[in-house]
Parts: C-alpha cells; sequence; structure tokens
C-alpha cells in the first residue's frame, strides 16, 4: 500500500510573539550551561557589566532530589512585595493595566497567573524541562498533545495503557481520521514495524497501567528520531514523577503527569502537567492552553506547589512499602506479581537504569475473577478507588474500573487479566497493610503457600 503524503502541521509555527507569549507566562529559570536566548547584549557589554560588578552572580547549583522537590530557586519565583514564604494565592480572573495600549506581564488569568507561574517554573527545574505548564487535569494534559496531530497523521501507542487515555485516541480515530497503532512498547521491533513518515506521536507509558511493563525510553527515543524525524515521543510518568525518573533526559520531547496523584498526593486536587524540552514546542502547547483556557485555577496551582514540597517524603515511604508487599505477595503466596522492585520482573534491568526507585503501584492475579472481587471487598485498610499516588492506600480490579471503558474483547486480545487486582500503595504502616492484607486474602481462601 503506498504511504500517505506527510501533512504540515497547521498549529502556528512558532514566531516571535508567540515565543513572547510562553515566556511571558512561564518564567522558568535557565540551568547551568544554558544561553538565555532573550538577550542581545555582546561580549563587550558584558564585559563593561562584569567590571562594575561587585561579586560575581552566583548561578542555581544542582541539589539532591529530594531537596530540589522542596526549595524554590528564587530566580523562578514569584516577586512578592511582602516577601511571603508560600506563594501567595491570587485569585484573581483580571490585573489592572497602567495603560490602554501596554499590556503589563499579566492581563488575564486564563493566559497566566502569577501563582502558576510559580508552580509551572517549579515542576519545569524538577522535570528537567526547558518549559513547563500545568492544566485542569492529567486528561487535558495528554489532549493538548494530542492537538498537535493533524488529520491523516498516525501514533503508535502501547497495548496496555489507562483506559482514559484509551478513550481518548478511540476518539481520535473514529473522529479525527488518525491512525492509532497499539503495540507492545516493551519491544522495540514492534515500535520500528509500525513507524511511517506520517508517525507524530509515540506515546509511552512506563511503568504501564496496569499490568507494570517497562519501556526503553532511551533506545525507544533514539529510534524514533532516526526512523521519524518529525516524530515526538511523549511519556506519561505519572507513575514514577518527576522524584524517580525524568524521561525529558532520557531522549523524549514531552513529558506529562497528572497532578492529581503522587505530585499532588492527598487527592483533593484535578490537575494536570505538561513538560516540554524544547522551546518551540512550548509555545505551541502554550498556543492550545491558552485558546482553550484549560490553564490551572489559582488556588488548584497552591495546592499543587504544596503538595510537590513533600513528594520525595511520600515517595520514599510509600514505595519501601509497596517493596515489602511486593516480596510478601510473590513469596508467601507464590501469587504472579507484577512491580519492577521484583528481580523477577521481565524488564528489572531496563527499570533500574532509567528511575530511582521501583515506584509504589503493583498489580497481581489470584487466578479467579471471583476470588479477586472477595479480597477487594474484604480489605480494611486498602480503600476501594481507582486512582492512585495519594497518602492511603487503594486497592482496585482494573478491568472493572479504571480500564472498564476499555471493550472486554479488546482487553481479552490485550491479554488483560479480568482478575487482576491492583494495588496503590500508601504510607501507612507496612505491618498494618500486609496483615490487613493477608486477612483479605484469607477471607478469600487464599493461604500461604506450602
Amino acid at each position: 500500500m503506498q504511504q500517505q503524503q506527510h501533512q504540515q502541521h497547521t498549529l502556528p509555527l512558532p514566531t516571535d510573539d508567540v515565543l513572547d507569549l510562553a515566556q511571558g507566562v512561564t518564567k522558568t529559570p535557565f540551568f547551568e550551561g544554558e544561553y538565555d536566548g532573550a538577550s542581545d547584549a555582546t561580549n563587550q557589554d558584558l564585559d563593561d557589566l562584569e567590571a562594575r560588578q561587585p561579586a560575581p552572580v552566583l548561578r542555581p547549583r544542582k541539589y539532591r532530589p529530594s531537596t530540589d522537590c522542596v526549595f524554590v530557586e528564587p530566580e523562578g519565583g514569584v516577586r512578592d512585595l511582602y516577601n511571603a514564604s508560600s506563594v501567595p494565592i491570587y485569585q484573581t480572573a483580571t490585573f489592572k493595566q497602567g495603560s490602554a495600549d501596554e499590556m503589563g506581564e499579566y492581563d488575564y488569568s486564563r493566559s497566566g497567573n502569577p501563582t502558576r507561574t510559580h508552580v509551572e517554573a517549579h515542576l519545569a527545574k524538577l522535570m528537567g524541562a526547558k518549559r513547563s505548564f500545568v492544566v485542569s487535569s492529567g486528561m487535558s494534559a495528554l489532549d493538548i498533545i494530542c492537538r498537535l496531530v493533524n488529520s491523516g497523521e498516525e501514533v503508535i501507542s502501547g497495548d496496555d495503557l489507562y483506559g482514559g487515555t484509551n478513550r481518548l485516541l478511540s476518539f481520535m480515530r473514529t473522529h479525527n481520521k488518525v491512525t492509532v497503532h497499539h503495540v507492545d512498547t516493551t519491544d522495540l521491533a514492534a515500535i520500528a514495524a509500525k513507524l511511517t513518515p506520517n508517525t507524530r506521536l509515540v506515546l509511552l507509558e512506563t511503568p504501564t497501567n496496569p499490568l507494570i511493563k517497562i519501556a526503553d525510553v532511551t533506545a525507544i527515543s533514539k529510534l524514533v528520531h532516526e526512523r521519524s524525524p518529525d516524530a515526538l515521543v511523549v511519556v506519561d510518568n505519572t507513575m514514577m514523577s518527576p522524584y524517580l525518573q525524568k524521561p525529558l533526559t532520557q531522549g523524549a520531547d514531552i513529558v506529562y503527569h497528572s497532578g492529581t496523584k503522587y505530585l499532588s498526593g492527598h487527592h483533593d486536587l484535578m490537575a494536570g502537567v505538561v513538560g516540554c524540552k524544547d522551546e518551540a514546542l512550548a509555545a505551541k502547547i502554550y498556543f492550545v492552553i491558552n485558546a482553550t483556557g484549560c490553564g490551572l485555577a489559582p488556588f488548584d496551582c497552591f495546592l499543587l506547589m504544596r503538595g510537590v514540597k513533600t513528594l520525595a517524603l511520600r515517595m520514599d515511604k510509600q514505595q519501601a512499602n509497596a517493596q515489602r508487599i511486593a516480596e510478601h505477595l510473590e513469596q508467601r503466596y507464590g501469587l504472579k506479581v507484577r512491580f519492577p522492585g521484583l528481580r523477577s520482573h521481565p524488564q528489572y534491568d531496563i527499570h533500574a537504569r532509567h528511575a530511582r526507585g521501583p515506584g509504589a503501584v503493583l498489580s497481581f492475579e489470584t487466578g479467579d475473577v471471583a476470588i479477586s472481587k472477595q479480597v477487594v471487598e474484604a480489605a480494611r485498610l486498602w480503600t476501594i478507588s481507582v486512582s492512585f499516588g495519594c497518602v492511603n492506600s487503594l486497592i482496585s480490579m482494573p478491568c472493572c474500573m479504571s480500564h472498564a471503558s476499555i471493550p472486554a474483547h479488546v482487553r481479552k486480545e490485550r491479554a488483560l487479566p479480568e482478575d487482576l487486582i491492583r494495588l496503590c500503595v500508601g504510607i501507612e504502616d507496612a505491618d498494618d497493610l500486609i496483615e490487613d492484607l493477608d486477612s483479605a486474602l484469607r477471607a478469600a481462601g487464599l493461604d500461604f503457600k506450602a
């Protein structure tokens, strides 16, 4: 079959005015070694300036990940008149202007708000992004990214992915005439087989949800950029958070998160985050956010910033708990457990190269849907709920809950076990969680292996 001719994208090119808009809204500091292109100063100008300086300008230094979560670079924060130690909530829709024909730094909160600027700058630092944007939900983040795809173009995605992602990709296929390929993203050859000049996005989850498969972001990014230079590698990093994994440093072009999960940490907030490693790409993302009005509200920005500051503390405890629970289920019950912290995981070594830890989501099979239902309903400390990433532990059956929107025959084709139980581990005492899980397993007729 003759390949479809590659189309020109209809989103605006990164003209100077669009870039200025993006830069004016997200005051992300430049990192050590990067050039701030906003300056037109000559070498002589810089020499003259240096001669007038009484002391050298200190560049931001690099800190360890847990410190980065808490410490806000002074250069990236909001210029608060009263030097508040916590970012002020600029709960306003509009901003007063001093002139009829010259707008100030902010004019309308749909386009930009100081509280939003503050959290965007901080998240860009954590993700290693040139620019970061916060929006109303994780699915809004993905929707914005998908608007980079034109009718007639192609998307390569995993065969194990979040139900909401599958729903959005199905809509693009049926309504926007976008070709969507679902492949096993642990198989580099399977991705290579679907790459064409029309490939626009390669969409990865790693770990995947809920089968916890690991994609080699570095190898995939290299392959995609060599074979399809116009294609963008996009990674849903929600399961890991930027504390444990930074796909932009591994070759990805865009990373996104559901800020509702680990970044917030308390399930009292809906938010999404998009990070871009390229300025021109960031300008296109900002154009869509400004045009559609999905930027995160000021109070929600405040909550998100507060949550991010405790990210390392929560994640360290949660993944330590998850490791103990995964080992307990595998060793004491002999169950098939999917968790990247177990050496039995088929992509254990790949994950260890890409991430600082295994995360806190695992899944296991009982072999029977009725038994799994009994386990889930018999648990007391484990709340039956969709989502993950909050401080309390959650239990669910994905095929009945978070992935129920995927038709049963598609779940079967993708080898998604109907009896699968997903555990999203919180910060409780690990012994209490294990004892409660043991009690639920025994109530369902399961016991320690001989």
